[in-house]
This record gives C-alpha cells, sequence and structure tokens, in this order.
C-alpha cells in the first residue's frame, strides 16, 4: 500500500500554485475606460448615454481623461453610478461624490495588472515641486539644500503610507524637488500631486462666541476671518460659514501622532494625540474655553468645529468631516508627516522606464538562456531528479510572484536581484538534497531509504541556511529604506517558498514516482570524484595570495582618475533635449560608453499639459553638454536641440546610504549571533569575516574593473551576502555533523573531511548559478550587465571564502583544539 503523504504534498503544492497564479491575474494593466465599460451590469443603455457626455467634455478639453470625465459628469448630474454596477456594495457611503469617487477608484484599481512594476521597469509620473523663495530669501545653497533633504524624506514617508512602492526623490538644481511615482498616472489619480506637497499645517482656532456670518463675503470682526464649513446631508454637502480667530490657540506642532477611527455612526475621524505639553496647553484651552466651539483647521479648511463641554485633560482630539475611508488615511499620513516649507507645483510629465525596452527584452532572452542553460545542467547531472526540480523551480517562481502580489509588493531591479537570489537557493537546496540522496545509493542503500535518509540529512542545513538569510532578510525589511527595503521583502518572500518547494512539492512528486515504481534510478550513481585534499595545508599561501589581489585592487581604485560613485549616489549633469526622431536609448549608452562619458541614465518624458515629449539625460558633473556635442554629431536625422543644463542631487540620499549601510552591520551582527547560538560562537565570527570579505573583495573587483558604485548594485551587493551566507552555512552544518560522527578526529582533519565531502555540492551550486549569471551577462545589456557582472565577481569570491576563509578563521578561533568548541557540536 503507498504511503498517501506524497499524494497529499502534491495536491497541496497544486493548490498554492493555482492561487498563485489566480492572485497575479490579470498580468498587464486593462485600459481604464474599457474595463468600466465591461464591468456595468444594469441599465447599460443610460450608461451608454452618460459615456457619450463624457467623450464629449474630454473632447472639449474639460477633462484629462475619459475616466475623469465619467466621474465629473455623475457628479454633474447627481447620477448615482452604483446603480450600473449592482457587484459593488457601498451603501454605507451617503454622499453621492464620494460615493462615486470611491467606486470608480476600485474600478481604476481593478483595471490594472497584478504585478506592480517599478520606475525602472515600467515608468511612472515625474513631477517638479519648487520651494517658496520668498520665504527662504535670506538663505544660502547650503542651508536652502538642507531644507529641501528635509522635505525629502517627509515626502517619501508620505509616499511609503500611500502604498506607492520605490519612488525616486531628488534635490533638482538647488532649489526644486524632482518625485518620481512608479506605475502611476495622473490622468486617472489627479489629486495625487496635491497630497504630496501639501504642507499639513494644523491650527486649533475659537469661533466666534455670538457672532454667524451668513455668507462667505461678510465682512469679519477685527482679529476674525470667514471659512467655511461643510456638513454632509444625506446626498449633499452644505456649507456652513463661521467666524474664526486669525491667531490660533494651538498648532499641529504638539500633536504627537494621528490614526483613523470610526465614530459612532460609522464615519471615519482622524484622532488627535498631543505630546506631553500639547496635553497641558489643550486642557487649558479646554478649560477656559467653555461651551465655546473650537475650529480644527488644516491647511486654511474648517474641517470641524465642535463646542466644549468641558476641560480635556486626556491630551486627545478627533476631527471628523466627510471622509471615505481612503481619505482619512491619507490626511492622516499627511498629519504625521508635515512639511515646514512650503512647496510650488512646477512640472508635471509622464516618464518611461529607466531599463530601456530593448534592455528588457534582450535580458528577457537572457535570462531564458540562463534558465535554458540550467535546465540542462540539471537533466545531465540528475536526470529524473533534475526534471522534479525544475518543476519545483518554476513552482518556485510563480508563489513568490503571487504572495508578491498579494501584499502589494513593486517588482524593481533590486526585486529581480532578489528573485534571481531565491532561484539560485532554490536549486541549492534541491543539489543539497539529491547530493546526500546521491551518497546514501553509494552506501548500498536500496532506492526508498536513500530517498528517505537524504531528505532527513538535508533538512537541518536547509533549515540552518535559510533561516540565517531571512534574519538578513527581516533586519533589512526593517532597518532598510527603498531598494534595500524591496530586496529584503522579496528575498524573506523567496525563502519561505523555497523551504516549502524543496520539503513539501519536490520531496512529494520524487516519494510519489519511487513508491509507485515509475522511476528505477533516481540519480545516477557518478559524482565528482572523491578528494581527500589538505585544504588547510596551504592556508597561509592562500590567503597571503588573496591579500595581495585585494591590495592591488585598492592601489588601482585609489589611483584611478574617474570617481567610484556613480550619478545615483553623488548627482551630476541633468541635459533636457527637443527631438524629431527618436534615438534608441541602447544607442545613447553605447555612445556615452564609446567617448568616455562614464555613466548615463536616459528616459523619454511626455508633457501631461501638452502631449509634447522631451529626452533627459543624466550624467556625471561636467559631462553633460560633452554628450549632447556628441549625440548631435552621430544623430543627424534627430535634429536635436539642447533646452538647458541643471545640476541634479543624488537620487540614493545620505538617509537611504546610511540606512542601507546600517541594515547590512546590522544584518551582520544578527547572522553571527544566530550562528552562534544555532551552533557556536567560532562558526559565528567565521561567517561574519567569510561575508564582510565577500563584499569588499566583489567592490574592489567591480571598481578595478572601471565600474561605479550605483543603485543596482546595492541591490547585487546584497545579492552576494545572501549567496555567501548560504554558502558558508551548509560547509559549517557538514562540519558540525562530522564532529558528532567522528569523534575522535582531530578539528583539523574533521574542517578537510568536511569541506571535501560537500565540495561536490559547491561545484555544481556554484557551476549552476555562475551559467545563469554568465548568460545575463554575454547576452542582456543596460544596467542588467553591471548587475550581471557583480554577481559573476560575487559567486567566485563566495564559493573562495565559504572555503578558505570561513572555515579557516573557525579553526583559528579555537586553535586547532576540538574541545574548546561548544560541548554539543564537539561529541
Amino acid at each position: 500500500m503507498h504511503n498517501r503523504g506524497s499524494l497529499y504534498r502534491i495536491l497541496l503544492s497544486l493548490a498554492i500554485i493555482l492561487l498563485a497564479v489566480q492572485s497575479m491575474l490579470p498580468i498587464h494593466d486593462r485600459i481604464p475606460e474599457q474595463y468600466i465599460v465591461s464591468c456595468v451590469t444594469n441599465d447599460k443603455a443610460a450608461f451608454e448615454q452618460l459615456l457619450q457626455q463624457a467623450r464629449e467634455r474630454l473632447e472639449g478639453g474639460q477633462s484629462k481623461s475619459l475616466f475623469l470625465a465619467i466621474r465629473d459628469v455623475a457628479n454633474a448630474e447627481q447620477v448615482d453610478l452604483s446603480q450600473f454596477f449592482k457587484n459593488k456594495n457601498i451603501a454605507d457611503v451617503r454622499n453621492l461624490a464620494e460615493k462615486n469617487k470611491i467606486l470608480l477608484n476600485a474600478l481604476l484599481a481593478n483595471s490594472k495588472g497584478k504585478i506592480k512594476r517599478g520606475l525602472d521597469l515600467k515608468g511612472g509620473v515625474s513631477c517638479l515641486l519648487k520651494i517658496d523663495d520668498s520665504k527662504f530669501e535670506n538663505l544660502g545653497t547650503p542651508e536652502k539644500v538642507e531644507q529641501l533633504n528635509k522635505a525629502i524624506d517627509i515626502i517619501r514617508q508620505r509616499i511609503d503610507g500611500l502604498g506607492v512602492s520605490e519612488p525616486l526623490l531628488r534635490i533638482f538644481d538647488n532649489n526644486c524637488i524632482e518625485v518620481q511615482l512608479p506605475g502611476i498616472s495622473t490622468k486617472d489619480n489627479p489629486e495625487i500631486v496635491d497630497i504630496i506637497k501639501k504642507p499639513a499645517k494644523l491650527e486649533f482656532k475659537l469661533l466666534h462666541p455670538t457672532l454667524v456670518p451668513k455668507s462667505k463675503s461678510e465682512r469679519a470682526p477685527i482679529g476674525y476671518e470667514v471659512l467655511v464649513f461643510e456638513r454632509n446631508n444625506g446626498n449633499n454637502l452644505e456649507e456652513e460659514y463661521a467666524f474664526v480667530k486669525k491667531i490660533p490657540e494651538m498648532t499641529g506642532s504638539m500633536v504627537k501622532r494621528s490614526g483613523v477611527v470610526v465614530g459612532q455612526y460609522g464615519e471615519y475621524e482622524i484622532s488627535l494625540a498631543m505630546t506631553d505639553e500639547g496635553t497641558k496647553r489643550f486642557e487649558k484651552i479646554t478649560a477656559d474655553n467653555i461651551n465655546r466651539r473650537l475650529g480644527i483647521v488644516l491647511d486654511g479648511k474648517l474641517y470641524s468645529a465642535p463646542s466644549i463641554r468641558s476641560a480635556i485633560p486626556n491630551g486627545h482630539a478627533s476631527i471628523t468631516g466627510n471622509f471615505s475611508q481612503r481619505d482619512a488615511f491619507e490626511l492622516s499620513n499627511v498629519l504625521n508627516n508635515p512639511l515646514e516649507v512650503e512647496l510650488k507645483f512646477a512640472e508635471l510629465n509622464e516618464i518611461g522606464p529607466s531599463l530601456a525596452e530593448d534592455s528588457m527584452t534582450s535580458s528577457l532572452y537572457a535570462t531564458l538562456i540562463g534558465a535554458a542553460v540550467v535546465a540542462i545542467f540539471m537533466l545531465i547531472c540528475y536526470h529524473a531528479a533534475g526534471v522534479i526540480s525544475l518543476i519545483a523551480v518554476m513552482a518556485n517562481i510563480i508563489i513568490v510572484l503571487g504572495v508578491m502580489v498579494t501584499i502589494g509588493a513593486t517588482l524593481t531591479l533590486p526585486g529581480i536581484a532578489a528573485l534571481v537570489l531565491t532561484i539560485g537557493m532554490a536549486v541549492d537546496a534541491n543539489i543539497l538534497i539529491f547530493e546526500r540522496i546521491r551518497e546514501e545509493l553509494l552506501g548500498g542503500k536500496p532506492i526508498r531509504a536513500a530517498l528517505f535518509a537524504g531528505h532527513r540529512k538535508a533538512f537541518a542545513t536547509i533549515l540552518d541556511a535559510n533561516l540565517t538569510t531571512l534574519l538578513a532578510a527581516v533586519i533589512l525589511i526593517y532597518f532598510g529604506l527603498g531598494p534595500v527595503k524591496g530586496f529584503g521583502v522579496i528575498l524573506a518572500i523567496g525563502i519561505f517558498v523555497t523551504m516549502f518547494c524543496a520539503l513539501v512539492l519536490s520531496r512529494g512528486l520524487l516519494e510519489f514516482l519511487v513508491e509507485r515504481g515509475l522511476i528505477k534510478k533516481l540519480i545516477p550513481s557518478f559524482r565528482i570524484k572523491s578528494i581527500t585534499f589538505d585544504f588547510l595545508k596551504h592556508i597561509k599561501l592562500i590567503i597571503g595570495i588573496y591579500t595581495a589581489v585585494i591590495l592591488i585592487c585598492i592601489t588601482i581604485v585609489a589611483f584611478r582618475d574617474t570617481k567610484i560613485y556613480g550619478i545615483d549616489f553623488r548627482g551630476g549633469d541633468e541635459i533636457t533635449v527637443t527631438f524629431e526622431k527618436k534615438i534608441p536609448i541602447n544607442e545613447i549608452n553605447r555612445l556615452a560608453s564609446e567617448q568616455g562619458v562614464g555613466e548615463v541614465i536616459s528616459v523619454y518624458q511626455k508633457s501631461i499639459a501638452d502631449s509634447s515629449e522631451i529626452l533627459r539625460i543624466q550624467t556625471s558633473e561636467g559631462q553633460g553638454i560633452k554628450l549632447f556635442k556628441h549625440l548631435n554629431d552621430h544623430f543627424h536625422g534627430s535634429k536635436l536641440s539642447l533646452v538647458k543644463k541643471t545640476e541634479i542631487g543624488a537620487s540614493v540620499g545620505k538617509g537611504i546610504k546610511l540606512n542601507a549601510f546600517i541594515s547590512i552591520i546590522l544584518s551582520m551582527v544578527g547572522i553571527m549571533v544566530y550562528v552562534a547560538f544555532r551552533f557556536e560562537t567560532g562558526y559565528g565570527v567565521g561567517a561574519v569575516v567569510s561575508t564582510i570579505t565577500d563584499v569588499v573583495a566583489t567592490v574592489l573587483i567591480y571598481l578595478t574593473l572601471g565600474h561605479q558604485i550605483s543603485a543596482p548594485m546595492i541591490a547585487s551587493i546584497l545579492m552576494v551576502i545572501g549567496y555567501g551566507i548560504n554558502d558558508t552555512i551548509i560547509v559549517f552544518d557538514r562540519i558540525r555533523e562530522e564532529l558528532k560522527i567522528n569523534r575522535t578526529k582531530a578539528l583539523r582533519d574533521i574542517i578537510n573531511l568536511s569541506i571535501n565531502r560537500t565540495l561536490s555540492r559547491t561545484v555544481l551550486t556554484s557551476t549552476s548559478t555562475f551559467l545563469a549569471a554568465l548568460a545575463l551577462y554575454m547576452f542582456g545589456s543596460g544596467v542588467i550587465v553591471d548587475f550581471a557582472l557583480v554577481f559573476l565577481i560575487g559567486v567566485v569570491v563566495g564559493t573562495f571564502s565559504s572555503i578558505f576563509i570561513a572555515s579557516p578563521v573557525f579553526y583559528a578561533w579555537h586553535r586547532g583544539n576540538r574541545t574548546t568548541i561548544a560541548r554539543g557540536n564537539a561529541i
């Protein structure tokens, strides 16, 4: 009788794969207007009439898009759009305009493809926000830049609160902030720029105790002004006028935080918690003004004016109004991140992806070639088991993307880096299991017994390797920003999915086929020839040569002409160019490389105001005009014209750089603590020293080859860290196992034995990963090539360090004496 466990594993895996596929559909965006029409379930003729009015409004230039025109016509005609969509339940919203807004926003969100892509893969919207010079006319450039950097930090927090992942923000021309938002269209989201630049100036002002104006134009008493307060009356908003003191009793500087709560009638409110000073001040204001109304004013708008019934000593207040859930959360988000400076809207453009279309296409082909090479490699090495591993890897990718969609993560180049590392870890987990099974088969066990023993022995190794990497990923998520955090999120997802696919899906398929006699020979009996090389014998010479290479690289980098940081970290020039004929971005990159211009970042931008298209090219400082002249000489038919040259700041600000550094350091500490706890202190020290040398060596070799440190390289370095620690833990796990089995062998012999016995797995994993990265390097283009080069270097360095750095450091830590190792590991 067959064991049903394997069948249950397969069925569970299939169910999860199907759920992942379902969550990813549709993959591509649908045209919002067409999608809305397809969703109409009732009175289609009436909706078609409304749609025709919307088209006429769009043609007349009264609305920016047909989507907004539908909303505008419905509000003007007092049409409740929910009557056309019976499957949308928003009956609890009473205000008509708010109901239509919520309904259309929901339909817009549903029309989008489920896999969100970042600026580098999809493009989005770019807006230029200018600082109000009148308020800072006495400040010099450094002080102005400092104010802009503070504003950038606050805007970034606001954007994170809106759920827009991995935006790009930087100083532009020393008096502006450029904000690039991936996957956003202002035609359909016109209010997003206002949310970003809103100052969020909160004030508590008393209303006049007796007088009430009848209109907005009525003359106010001295010290008061007329403000309008909107009240929800069924389907309509009613305006109430009030005389409000010009001088506030208290400002938002005394508010510690805000949040969203649901009122007693189900309406959304913004709760306010005061600071200690604010609590005392608020208690005094309310105690001194019993029975008066206290207005809560935000950016000059009166939101609510509750009557004071008694003193409020607990430091809590609330803003009530006609808020939808989304409005309430957006307002709370803005209040938690108030701007100190007023920003004026200067420019709005749609931008294409920074990774050119042809680069993405060639890189996709390169990925497919790499996948095919790895597939052939696995089939040659493992035959039927290789087929199963490929199925598991494909399932791994599908499930990771499905989870990404479910949690709303954005796919960017750093995210792809994490996905590539996940695939590498998935292949490695299968190779680890297969090599263990092969050892058992070579030891004379029958196929079924070898299968179970191989999985049992590989489990602890896979668990330790993945948990160590997971710890680093969690630290990157918690402390990281921007690309660092994005990398951590996808890596964490990938780790869980990798363990599931290796230990559930792959095992289920193997057991199912073996138990039913469908596979007679699970894995070929050949393996890399067993060797007994003494890795520690010449370690001083090997480390000496390695150190000499590092010193040579440091010398070359120190005396090179170009700076080591790219545009992302240093800023530089940006030239704006008009044209009659587009130049492929790959051609611009090629010409820049040939002429020694260095790194360039090119994007095509389309103005939302007049639909004109321009080319923006970012270069290192002093290279912008030089590149334009070369472009003009080589592409006469494009009829290029230089509009302007401006200075741009770093897109990777000081905060992100410091945050990335701190995250990596904390990851190292976390790895050492975990490995020391799970294994022993010497292992932890060896793992951290090995990881540090991986990073240092990879960066130095990359710079020696003439490249610069850029934002994508952060993702590449994080990937190298993940790969290296995974490799090291597998060797350490075998050392721990051999210490328990061979209780009398010297530590030196144990280390050599462990490295030799894991060498087959190390060579196979490194080869498969190297081949995949090599395909990206040879057949990819653009920034993908740099990304692949870093990983190629990292694979070689990581493999070297796991053998010649980590284990010797562990050996040195214990001075070659196994008796100093913690008892549970030594015997």
